[in-house]
C-alpha cells in the first residue's frame, strides 16, 4: 500500500488494481494507465454550479432508473466494444463533477464500471485542457453518450452528443446565461441557466 504520491513513477503503466491500493492525500485519476493529479479543493463558485445541477438533474430523475452522481465518484473506463474487465486489466479511472448512469448493473460498491450515460464537467483553469481535449476524447472512446463543458466564468455550455457510427462527438447546441438547457437523453428535463449561474 502506498501512502505517498512521491511513491509513483510517473514513468510507469498503472492498473485499476493498482490505484485501489494507493492511500494518497492527493487526488488522482488514471488516464490509460498515467497518473493525473487532480486540482485542489474546486472553488466555491465550481461548488455551488455543481451543487446546483446536481439538485436540478436529482429532481428531475427521481424514482426513474437512471442515478445522477457527484465527485468523487470513480467511473472505471474502457473499450466499448470490450466486455466487463477485471481491475488489473483497466487502465482508465476518472472522477467526473457529475455523471449520469442509467445501467443499474454498471453501479458498483466502488463507483461506475463502465461507461456513464451522460457526464458534466465544469471547467477550472487548471483542468480546462484535460477537460476539452484528453477526457473529450477518452469519454468518446469509452461510449460516453453525452458530454456537456461547463464554462463557469462565462457563463455557457457546451453540448456533445456521441455520433455512434463515427464514435466521435458532435456539437449539438452551445447555451449562454438566459437560455433553457435540455439533453439529448432526457429531451423533458429543462434547465433554465438563469437559475444555475
Amino acid at each position: 500500500m502506498l501512502t505517498k504520491f512521491s511513491q509513483l513513477n510517473p514513468n510507469a503503466t498503472y492498473s485499476y488494481a493498482d490505484y485501489l491500493t494507493w492511500r494518497f492525500e492527493e487526488a488522482v485519476e488514471l488516464i490509460k494507465g498515467k497518473i493525473q493529479l487532480m486540482c485542489p479543493a474546486p472553488t466555491v463558485k465550481h461548488q455551488q454550479l455543481s451543487r446546483e445541477l446536481l439538485l436540478k438533474i436529482g429532481n428531475y430523475l427521481h424514482k426513474q432508473s437512471c442515478q445522477i452522481f457527484h465527485a468523487p465518484f470513480d467511473v472505471k473506463l474502457y473499450n466499448i466494444n470490450e466486455s466487463t474487465l477485471a481491475d488489473n486489466e483497466v487502465y482508465t479511472v476518472v472522477q467526473p463533477d457529475l455523471c449520469v448512469i442509467c445501467d443499474p448493473a454498471k453501479i458498483t460498491e466502488r463507483g461506475c464500471d463502465g461507461a456513464p450515460d451522460w457526464i458534466i464537467e465544469i471547467l477550472s483553469p487548471s483542468t480546462a485542457k484535460k477537460d476539452l481535449s484528453l477526457k473529450f476524447e477518452l469519454y468518446a472512446e469509452t461510449g460516453v453518450k453525452e458530454y456537456w463543458l461547463v464554462y463557469p466564468y462565462e457563463q455557457s455550455i457546451s453540448q456533445f452528443f456521441l455520433d455512434e457510427q463515427t464514435a466521435k462527438y458532435q456539437l449539438v447546441a452551445l447555451y449562454a446565461a438566459d437560455d433553457i438547457a435540455t439533453p439529448v437523453l432526457f429531451p423533458e428535463l429543462n434547465i433554465a441557466l438563469a437559475e444555475i449561474f
